[in-house]
C-alpha cells in the first residue's frame, strides 16, 4: 500500500471550456464565461445571467441510449471522465483495473425534479418518465460514469453543498490509502441552470444582478461585489498512489497532500462570522498534509464575490496563516467561472495541480475596487508567473460545510 496520492489525469467540462486544457488557457488568460441565460427565458427574472457550459452536445460523445436516460449533470461528468481517464494513459475500459468512483455533486437531478414536476401538473401522472427518479438520483453521475467505463470497485457519491467536489479528493485519498482500489476516479459536477433554481436564490438575495455587464458580475473580494453567478460544469481527476503511477510511467500533475472538513454549526446559508471553524479547517488541513503556514505559496479561494462570505474567508485565511500571511498568494477562480456549485471544488482543486505543475496562477479578475475587510494579495486581474511549491483551496458550502484540501510537487 502506498502512502503517496497523486494525479495523473484531469477532465473538464465548465463555462471556460470544453476540455480541461481549454479551460486552463481560459483560467490564465483571465476570460469569463459568463453570459446572458440561453437555457430559459429569464427576461423577467432579477438575475438574467449565468455561467453555463457552452457547444456541448452529448449526441456527439455519448451514445442515443445514454443521452436519454442521463440528466445533464451526469452527461458532464461521464465525458470529463473520459477526458480524464484518456488524458492519464488508462484504457476506456477499466475492467481489468481495481478503479473506484467517487464523483459529488451538490443538486444533482434538480433539473430532473422541476420538470417532471411539471409534466405532472400539467400531463398527469401517466406522462411520467420511468427514466426521471434513477436520473435524478445523486449518485448517478458516478453511477453512469462506472457503468461507462466497467468499473466493478467502489463507487461513491456525497453531498456537501458547495465543498462537494474538494471533498471528493479526500475520500479518493482515504480509499487508495486503504487499498480499497488501484485507480480512484473522482470529482465534482453540477447543472442545475432551472427558473426554480433562481428565483429561490434571488428569493435569498444571493445572486449578482449585474445584468448589463455579465463579464463584471462575479468580483470576488471587490468592495462592489453584489452577489455570486450560478454556474454548471464537471471537473474529474485520475488519483492514483504515487508507486502505481511510477509503475506505469504516467505523468503526474501534484501530489494531494491531505485536507480536512469541519463545520460551522451556526447557519445554513450564512457563515460563521468570526470564521474559527473555517479558520479550523485550513489548519487541519496544513497539520495533516505536514505542511508549516511559510509552505504555502497559494490559496485557491472560495471566493464567491458575496459580501459575507468574501470577509469571512479573508479572515480565516489571515487567522491560519498568520505573519506567513504576507507572502501568500490568493486567487478566486468563480471571478470567471462564477459558481460551478459541486464542481466548484474540483474545479479550484485543478486550479491548484496545475499552478504547481505549469508555474502560473490564474487571475481574480474584475478585482477594481479594494475592500479594506479584503486585504490579501488576490493576484488582481493578471495571471502571474509564479514557483507553487504548495497550493491549498477553500470550499465552503450551505450548512456550514468546510472542506479544504492541501497539494504538493510529487517529486
Amino acid at each position: 500500500m502506498g502512502e503517496r496520492i497523486v494525479i495523473t489525469g484531469l477532465g473538464a467540462l465548465t463555462p471556460l471550456g470544453n476540455t480541461w486544457r481549454e479551460t486552463w488557457s481560459s483560467l490564465v488568460a483571465g476570460r469569463s464565461g459568463i453570459d446572458r441565460i440561453t437555457q430559459f427565458d429569464a427576461s423577467g427574472f432579477a438575475t438574467q445571467i449565468a455561467a453555463e457550459v457552452k457547444g456541448f452536445d452529448p449526441h456527439e460523445t455519448l451514445s442515443v441510449k445514454q443521452v436519454n436516460r442521463m440528466s445533464r449533470t451526469s452527461q458532464l461528468a461521464v465525458v470529463a471522465a473520459r477526458e480524464a481517464v484518456a488524458d492519464a494513459g488508462l484504457p476506456a475500459d477499466l475492467t481489468g483495473i481495481e478503479t473506484g468512483v467517487i464523483v459529488n455533486s451538490a443538486v444533482s437531478g434538480f433539473a430532473e425534479v422541476q420538470d417532471a414536476t411539471e409534466v405532472f401538473h400539467s400531463d398527469g401522472a401517466r406522462h411520467m418518465s420511468p427514466r426521471f427518479v434513477p436520473s435524478a438520483l445523486t449518485n448517478m453521475p458516478a453511477c453512469e460514469i462506472a457503468i461507462d467505463m466497467g468499473i466493478h470497485g467502489p463507487v461513491n457519491a456525497s453531498a456537501l453543498a458547495c465543498a462537494s467536489g474538494a471533498y471528493a479528493l479526500l475520500e479518493a485519498r482515504r480509499l487508495l490509502l486503504a487499498d480499497e482500489a488501484d485507480v480512484v476516479i473522482a470529482g465534482g459536477t453540477d447543472a442545475a441552470i432551472t427558473p426554480v433554481m433562481f428565483q429561490g436564490l434571488n428569493a435569498m438575495h444571493a445572486l449578482s444582478t449585474r445584468n448589463d455587464a455579465p463579464t463584471e458580475a462575479s468580483r470576488p473580494f471587490d468592495a462592489d461585489r453584489d452577489g455570486f453567478v450560478f454556474g454548471e460544469g464537471a471537473v474529474v481527476f485520475v488519483m492514483e498512489t504515487l508507486e502505481h503511477a511510477r509503475a506505469r510511467g504516467a505523468h503526474i500533475y501534484a501530489e494531494v497532500l491531505g485536507g480536512a472538513l469541519t463545520s460551522d454549526a451556526f447557519n445554513v446559508v450564512a457563515p460563521e462570522p468570526s470564521a474559527t471553524y473555517a479558520t479550523q479547517a485550513i489548519t487541519r488541513a496544513l497539520g495533516r498534509a505536514r505542511l508549516a503556514a511559510s509552505d504555502v505559496d497559494l490559496v485557491c479561494a472560495h471566493g464567491t464575490s458575496t459580501k459575507a462570505n468574501d470577509r469571512t474567508e479573508t479572515a480565516a485565511i489571515h487567522q491560519a496563516f498568520g505573519a506567513a500571511t504576507r507572502g501568500l498568494q490568493v486567487t478566486a477562480p468563480k471571478s470567471m467561472t462564477g459558481h460551478l456549485i459541486g464542481a466548484a471544488g474540483a474545479l479550484a482543486s485543478m486550479l491548484c495541480a496545475l499552478s504547481i505543475s505549469e508555474g502560473v496562477i490564474p487571475p481574480t479578475i474584475n478585482y477594481t475596487t479594494p475592500d479594506p475587510e479584503c486585504d490579501l494579495d488576490y493576484v488582481p486581474n493578471t495571471a502571474r508567473e509564479a514557483v507553487v511549491r504548495h497550493a491549498v483551496t477553500n470550499a465552503f458550502g450551505f450548512g456550514g460545510q468546510n472542506a479544504v484540501v492541501a497539494f504538493g510537487h510529487a517529486g
